[in-house]
């Protein structure tokens, strides 16, 4: 395997996630499930990432996605199965991937060889992605690969965005951080989702974040202000160092060069869905 430059693989993820993110974030997702009868954004959410599973009940995917309340989990599933099935709702986010990244990138974009290279390496880069101990990256991983490039490439940044995830839980895990604690000490890093979005995605209370930042402040990682503390700053960096180690494999198996271009190519897809307003202003912390 071909040592990387430090932190080559998280600024390559860094631009890859929103490539796939941003369809939780627009109509094109709303309107195929709500086509089919799935409504309101958080069961469309819920249901649109837990489909590769097939038809689980709440528990799965509590576990599986950490973040959000189980309560909130458990009023929607496993009831939306009855309403659609998981290969309904699964061509149904394929087709809304497809609108919203034709709307965002434009024809000329989708159509390109920059976009098709960018596809394959991601992909390639996939290859290396590991199965033991990643829910999420499992079942996405057994999912046919689309044909055409710009869902390949949609495709492969979920591989990707999904098994970093898997290893992320487990270091928080390790670091004794429930969900409402990695969800505020995150945000405290002005990187993760604003309160605003934090309660209207999660499921959790303005009361449950409040404990949550009490707690971190009784550990010395937040300050009287809801800020990270230097100790609390540290954790957070040695989460993603852990995480980057435990991440290491698909770049390591694209290599240096391969990286780097898959940054560059990637990273120009990615500036284009933010400037065509594929995220809320708001989103941040």
């Amino acid at each position: 395997m071909t040592s990387l430059p430090e932190h080559a693989g998280r600024r390559c993820y860094s631009v890859l996630n929103p490539y796939h993110s941003a369809q939780y974030f627009s109509p094109d997702i709303q309107r195929e499930l709500n086509a089919i009868g799935i409504e309101e954004w958080g069961r469309v959410y819920l249901a649109a990432r837990a489909a590769a599973f097939g038809p689980v009940g709440p528990g799965t995917v509590t576990a599986a996605f950490f973040s959000f309340s189980h309560d909130l989990v458990s009023r929607h599933l496993p009831a939306v199965w009855e309403i659609a099935s998981p290969e309904a709702v699964l061509e149904a986010r394929l087709r809304a991937a497809d609108s919203q990244l034709r709307r965002h990138l434009g024809e000329e974009a989708v159509a390109s060889p920059e976009l098709a290279e960018a596809a394959e390496l991601a992909l390639r880069a996939a290859e290396a992605c590991e199965r033991p101990m990643r829910p999420l990256y499992a079942a996405h991983a057994d999912l046919p690969v689309p044909d055409a490039p710009h869902l390949a490439l949609w495709h492969a940044t979920t591989l990707l965005r999904e098994h970093r995830g898997d290893g992320h839980l487990a270091v928080l895990l390790h670091a004794g951080l429930d969900p409402i604690e990695a969800l505020v000490s995150h945000t405290a890093t002005g990187k993760g989702m604003s309160d605003k979005w934090l309660l209207k995605t999660r499921g959790w209370s303005e009361e449950d974040l409040a404990a949550g930042r009490e707690r971190l402040r009784g550990r010395g990682l937040l300050d009287a202000d809801g800020a990270l503390t230097a100790a609390g700053a540290a954790l957070r960096e040695e989460l993603e160092v852990e995480t980057d180690r435990l991440d290491r494999a698909p770049y390591e198996h694209l290599g240096a060069a391969g990286v780097e271009r898959l940054t560059e190519l990637a990273g120009r897809f990615t500036m284009a869905i933010v400037e065509a307003g594929g995220f809320p202003a708001d989103l941040r912390g």
